[in-house]
């Protein structure tokens, strides 16, 4: 596929998330708990997610194939996911939909250049250049303007 529509996709894909994070906080306020507004959006999401394998998906894993999944896998990926986005239903009604999605792609930066620097989560190695840090550094001013009151 060709790199400018992949970088187009990945923005698109970054607006779908900043709108659900928007979307399920306020729902969250109205349940007055954000751990069930995750599980209606993980329902939900779940749902899609289906529809989705029955129309696009022609190809599915064999059961050996299911089998060298390693049990971790199945699971911790879904952890992370019920904490990362909770936090941000949480967060979102309190700090804004602006400060919070600036301070968690800082987060998510900081992270993925740290795991690329060393290979963690079995990805490929992406060395931590100047360039890189020079990028970090200036996200992160632009989140302490974004966050200054």
């Amino acid at each position: 596929m060709n790199q400018y529509v992949l970088v187009v996709l990945a923005f698109v894909g970054g607006i779908f998330l900043a709108m659900q994070g928007g979307l399920n906080a306020h729902l969250g306020v109205i349940l007055k708990n954000p751990l069930i507004a995750s599980a209606v959006a993980f329902f939900s999401s779940l749902i899609f997610a289906f529809i989705f394998i029955v129309v696009s998906v022609r190809d599915v894993p064999s059961l050996s194939e299911l089998k060298d999944v390693p049990v971790y896998l199945w699971f911790t990926g879904g952890l992370c996911s019920v904490i990362g986005v909770s936090l941000y239903y949480y967060t979102i009604p309190k700090l804004g939909i602006a400060t919070m999605i600036s301070l968690g792609l800082c987060g998510q930066l900081v992270f993925s250049l740290l795991a690329g620097q060393f290979g963690w989560l079995n990805l490929p190695t992406e060395p931590m250049t100047l360039k890189r840090i020079i990028g970090v550094v200036s996200m992160s001013i632009g989140i302490i303007l974004i966050t200054i009151k």
